[in-house]
């Protein structure tokens, strides 16, 4: 059939522009959803590092000062009361949104705390909006919201000295679009009422509120004119300027006498504490600087105008006043600054990180004070000669997360205004600390991260304004391999060759790793390792002129690269075939190749906005998940979009998200198709039905914003703005979730293969400053739907190896907590240590490490084994595997030397308390018959002399006298404890058997061997002539354990 040229044309479109659903689905479609009981038990686990992110807020407790708070930008509220040794969450389950702008506590009741969310300073990225203000009455255990949900961003709050109902909200609004709800809020009666104060227009919010504490009807408040868009930050214009009240609010003025006649754009302000004539203002103006007033602001003059103090305006302009002196001011900008001539001159102050925002400073001592920084939040009791450290608090915001094949694997991503880090997912230790990361491996903070998993040898770490490197994990040494290195930094995107995104997307390719992927306003190629790039695409984003050029103004200019727009922001192969590329930028435009890039179709899902994560169906070739965002256009709404056609046509599918919770990443599991997971501004959702239908994935995770997530190895990672790295171990129950097992009365979970390691079982300590580590065991969860108040039924499991034969019994009615399992409603967890059955010591025996009712059993070797769940009429089998450790270097036949030495010992060890018990009963039953025959000299000469020999046998076996740990130390190990030493030793270390280890066993052996005969003696020989004797003389014979012994009505049980 001929075709006509407009018919080829009008079929060419079609395939080329891709059709829109965007419409939610509708229908009658199952919903599979499932109740968190199911699933309540799996838990996330936060790994670190523990290397503090961005504080905007911090704050002091007068009269305790030991007390602090600061507020975590997406991390939440964060409490010590220990001057920042250790730091706890204390906003978790009660905040909505985490990105905290500011905290007040009461001076006159520190119980009452105020906590403005929404961060002040904001970036073009990593930006998150607040949900108005919480309150705490009981310093910060409970909290309730108490309203002003809209004002997005809060800069300052300030409670009336003494009286903590009196409360001023300093709202900086939205900087994203004009808004009416911003400026200056107050409250009478502790935030159940609010009233604005204070308004200047819909685009200029308050950035900044001081309070005269001498008298505090006195406020004086600065006013920042500005609006954030993708491409350009203004911070500048008509509605800057300094305000003040005399009268608690009702009435303000503008202040203006000596303030800059041009343009003012933001403004720091503070009043002095010491002089409440003194006010200090640090001003954005091409005639800007610090400047004061000795009169209350009636007039103001310049008093230093260095760059230092106001560069970069829209991210500083912080002014505090020393509260005994009102010559000693500070401005926070990059560096920390102190001036003690009024602010004629400043010098640094070294503090541990740069990039500073918010001081505290204890007005009865100021040379008490708590510092926010990019880095985190610090004290110091010394003026700032010296501070607490940074390095215990995990709020580090990481852009992306990726991860090798090693084991254990290692975890990657970029931590904003810090370095590049990989950082181990588990260690055998007793916990993810400081030696188990590194800090930079090439690229910088914003990162995206890529390698060949199973080689990670070189490293490839993208950086601002496009620069990227390749770090030799080998060598610790980086090489720049950007495809055109020219210096970015200050210049206008109009002019740039390439434009890159301030989080630049690098890949490697999964068909072939020694290909790379980098993506600018193009997609360049390597295959030598960066040493040269080819273009394999045109320009792949809307490259709209009138939003190139300068990035900031109209004041200062801003070229660091967070506005540098129309550029690539994510970039996808296909797993299934290397020639299907995936791109997308951050105006909206998506692009595929099914040609390695000879050929590039736009399949754009939705309009102008971020195309932040594409997602490659693992399950289908055709089916691929995109997350586009609009937050920047103040649009918050979650949009997740699918394809089943290369892109050809859209779903919208985000039914059950919430509707601020704007989507960031959304993953699909590479074992059960359909299965989603979404990163969201408030969290992890989970869908069972390939987005149908949504559920937050709450279990123990923060609310935090959650910037990237990848499945890995059966665990799902999580890269969070605010709470650093968390991992969710074994995602096996989702795979196995299906309505069947939600009606099942019970159901036991197949638990998933453990490697075996000589990791500590620390997993439930409170271990604080490290990331948590897994459970280093089989964990095997069961469902019961419901469990009535009497009942009596036993649950058990049998852990059993291949032949059957039973290894360990774990059980609900166990008294030992060892063996005890838990039977309730919902997901239940039991945990096997790999270890067989205990073993039971004798009376007054000591050893290091026994459990409750015994030594702990060695742990088995890898192998199949399986576990049989018990519980009333239910009964499931499940196979497992315990996997050798990737790191250990023995051969099979080694572990199963190693293996039979233990089980020898084991028997040994057995024995030897079975004996002793066996002994010890003897003893007793001995002693009684002495003293209830103690005029028959026969009775009394041969029970003393079996006596004799039991003692001395058991002196041979035991050592009586160890009490406690250190007891090993003064007095000597018998045979049991050389035994159980010996099992231990050979049971924490790798095979093969050492020699002395060997040689130990044989000489320990002997003497068992020898020791045995003697107890045999006793039980064979002794005992049974004394009972002869005892039945001559017409008494009642004694009896080994094993039998039951007569009793007598007014007597002991013989």
């Amino acid at each position: 059939m001929k075709l006509t040229t407009s018919l080829i044309i009008i079929l060419s479109l079609l395939y080329t522009a891709p059709a829109f659903s965007q419409k939610k689905k509708k229908g009658n479609q199952p919903s599979e959803t499932y109740d968190e009981k199911l699933f309540n038990k799996m838990t996330w686990r936060n790994i670190g590092p523990f290397r503090g992110g961005r504080s905007l807020t911090s704050t002091g407790v007068v009269g305790d000062p030991m007390t602090y708070y600061f507020g975590s930008v997406g991390g939440g509220v964060w409490k010590t009361d220990d001057a920042g040794i250790n730091w706890r969450n204390i906003s978790d389950t009660f905040f909505n949104t985490t990105s905290i702008g500011a905290i007040s506590v009461s001076e006159s009741d520190p119980n009452v705390i105020y906590v403005g969310t929404g961060e002040a300073c904001i970036r073009g990225v990593m930006t998150s909006h607040g949900d108005g203000v919480y309150k705490s009455t009981d310093a910060g255990k409970t909290w309730k919201h108490i309203g002003l949900d809209g004002t997005s961003q809060i800069s300052e709050i300030r409670i009336h000295p003494n009286n903590p109902d009196v409360v001023y909200v300093a709202a900086q609004g939205s900087p994203y679009a004009p808004t009416s709800e911003r400026g200056i809020y107050k409250s009478e009666d502790g935030g159940k009422n609010w009233k604005r104060v204070h308004f200047v227009n819909e685009s200029s919010g308050a950035n900044n509120l001081s309070m005269d504490m001498n008298n505090p009807r006195i406020l004086y408040a600065a006013y920042w004119d500005h609006q954030r868009k993708p491409w350009y930050v203004r911070s500048g214009g008509n509605g800057s300027g300094i305000y003040k009240t005399k009268d608690g609010g009702e009435t303000w003025e503008k202040l203006s006498e000596g303030l800059p006649k041009a343009m003012m754009g933001k403004i720091g302000v503070s009043v002095s504490r010491a002089n409440s004539n003194r006010v200090y203002a640090v001003i954005e103006s091409e005639e800007g600087g610090l400047y004061r007033s000795d009169d209350g602001g009636e007039k103001w003059a310049l008093m230093n105008s260095q760059r230092v103090l106001r560069t970069r305006s829209w991210y500083y302009m912080h002014v505090f006043t020393d509260p005994k002196n009102e010559n000693v001011v500070y401005v926070l900008n990059a560096p920390f600054m102190k001036s003690i001539d009024g602010g004629r001159t400043f010098m640094p102050v070294a503090v541990p990180h740069g990039d500073n925002h918010d001081l505290w400073i204890n007005p009865n001592d100021p040379t008490n004070m708590i510092n926010s920084n990019d880095g985190g939040a610090n004290i110091s009791f010394n003026g700032g000669k010296s501070w607490s450290t940074q390095q215990n608090q995990p709020t580090a915001q990481f852009y992306r997360v990726n991860a090798d094949n090693r084991f254990p694997y290692w975890v990657y991503g970029g931590q904003q205004d810090n370095s590049t880090v990989a950082i181990k997912n588990r260690t055998d230790g007793f916990g993810i600390g400081w030696q188990d990361f590194i800090a930079g491996v090439g690229g910088g903070e914003a990162a995206h991260i890529a390698f060949n998993p199973d080689d990670p040898k070189y490293v490839y770490s993208s950086n601002i304004t496009g620069f990227i490197d390749e770090y030799n994990m080998e060598t610790d040494k980086s090489k720049p391999i950007k495809p055109y290195p020219v210096f970015d930094l200050g210049e206008p995107s109009d002019e740039m060759k390439y434009r890159y995104n301030w989080n630049p997307p690098v890949i490697t390719s999964s068909h072939n790793p020694e290909t790379i992927y980098y993506g600018s306003n193009v997609l360049h190629k390597s295959t030598n390792r960066g040493l040269s790039w080819t273009d394999i695409s045109p320009d792949l984003t809307r490259n709209d002129t009138t939003k190139l050029g300068l990035m900031g103004g109209p004041i200062t200019n801003e070229a660091a690269g967070g506005e540098t727009y129309h550029t690539l922001m994510s970039v996808a192969e296909s797993p299934h075939d290397a020639n299907v590329i995936y791109t997308g930028a951050d105006d909206g435009l998506m692009h595929i190749t099914r040609d390695g890039g000879k050929n590039w179709q736009k399949i754009s899902p939705a309009g102008e906005g971020i195309i932040n994560s594409i997602e490659v169906s693992h399950h289908d070739p055709a089916t691929v998940y995109v997350t586009f965002m609009k937050y920047k256009f103040n649009d918050f709404t979650p949009f997740i979009y699918k394809s089943n056609n290369y892109g050809a046509s859209w779903s919208l599918i985000t039914n059950g998200i919430d509707k601020r919770a704007y989507a960031r990443v959304v993953r699909e599991d590479p074992v059960r198709k359909g299965l989603l997971y979404a990163g969201t501004e408030q969290g992890v959702y989970i869908s069972f039905d390939d987005g149908s239908n949504w559920k937050k994935l709450e279990l123990n995770f923060p609310t935090v914003p959650v910037l990237d997530l990848k499945v890995h190895k059966n665990d799902l990672l999580a890269a969070t703005s605010g709470r650093a790295f968390w991992v969710l171990d074994d995602l096996t129950p989702f795979h196995q979730l299906t309505p069947e097992v939600a009606n099942a009365a019970t159901y036991f979970y197949k638990p998933a293969d453990a490697y075996k390691t000589n990791a500590f079982d620390l997993v439930d300590l409170p271990i604080p400053n490290v990331g948590k580590n897994p459970f280093p065991g089989v964990s095997m969860k069961y469902y019961l739907k419901a469990v009535g108040e009497n009942d009596t039924l036993p649950l058990t499991i049998d852990i059993m190896d291949k032949s059957g034969k039973v290894l360990r019994t774990l059980s609900s009615d166990s008294e030992d907590s060892w063996n005890k399992i838990e039977k309730k409603e919902g997901m239940n967890l039991a945990r096997w240590d790999l270890r067989v059955a205990n073993i039971k010591p004798a009376e007054n025996v000591f050893v290091m490490s026994f459990g409750e009712t015994g030594m702990q059993g060695y742990k088995v070797g890898p192998g199949e084994y399986s576990a049989k769940f018990t519980y009333g009429d239910y009964s499931s089998t499940q196979n497992f595997k315990v996997l050798k450790d990737p790191r250990d270097e023995a051969t099979p036949e080694q572990i199963e030397a190693q293996q039979q030495l233990l089980k020898e010992i084991y028997k040994d060890l057995n024995d030897l308390n079975e004996s002793l018990v066996d002994l010890q009963e003897v003893r007793e039953q001995v002693e009684y018959m002495i003293d209830r025959e103690q005029n028959d000299e026969d009775i009394k000469k041969n029970g003393e002399s079996i006596m004799d020999k039991v003692n001395g046998v058991e002196e041979e076996l035991i050592s009586p006298s160890q009490e406690t740990f250190q007891d090993i130390i003064n007095f000597r190990n018998k045979l049991d404890g050389q035994l159980y030493q010996l099992l231990q030793t050979i049971d924490n270390s790798v095979p093969p058997l050492t020699k002395g280890e060997q040689d130990l066993y044989n000489e320990l052996e002997k003497e068992w061997t020898k020791q045995q005969q003697s107890v045999k003696e006793i039980l064979n020989e002794d005992v049974p002539s004394f009972n002869k004797l005892l039945k001559e003389k017409g008494v009642q014979y004694i009896a080994p354990k094993k039998e039951e012994k007569p009793k007598e009505e007014t007597k002991p049980t013989t």
